[in-house]
């Protein structure tokens, strides 16, 4: 089930690259998955396309800190925070504010 739901998204992915929500489930398949490493690179190109999807740094600095790469997780949150500041989405901000505090 969760190789077809890949495989899904993956060519919903190819079939429009910049498409958000395709890349942003692709994304959470991978991570679903175990594959931390993909779902980040995935997440990388989401922001590329639409840095103002918000949800995408949260979930990619939690990715980045099972993978022990805290220092990069914390530059994800942190610019996840001034972008959650900049759209006004105030649940995403206090949900990125509280993870860095966790992360120190």
């Amino acid at each position: 089930m969760a190789d077809n739901r890949l495989e899904v998204l993956k060519n919903l992915v190819a079939q429009n690259p910049s498409d958000s929500f395709s890349r942003y489930g692709l994304a959470m398949a991978y991570a679903a998955a175990g594959d931390l490493a993909q779902a980040v690179e995935e997440y990388r190109k989401l922001l590329e396309v639409n840095p103002k999807y918000v949800a995408a740094y949260y979930h990619s600095g939690q990715a980045l800190e099972k993978l022990g790469k805290r220092d990069e997780a914390r530059q994800i949150y942190r610019r996840g925070i001034e972008v959650s500041t900049q759209v006004g989405d105030l649940h995403t901000l206090s949900e990125l504010e509280a993870v860095l505090d966790l992360l120190g």
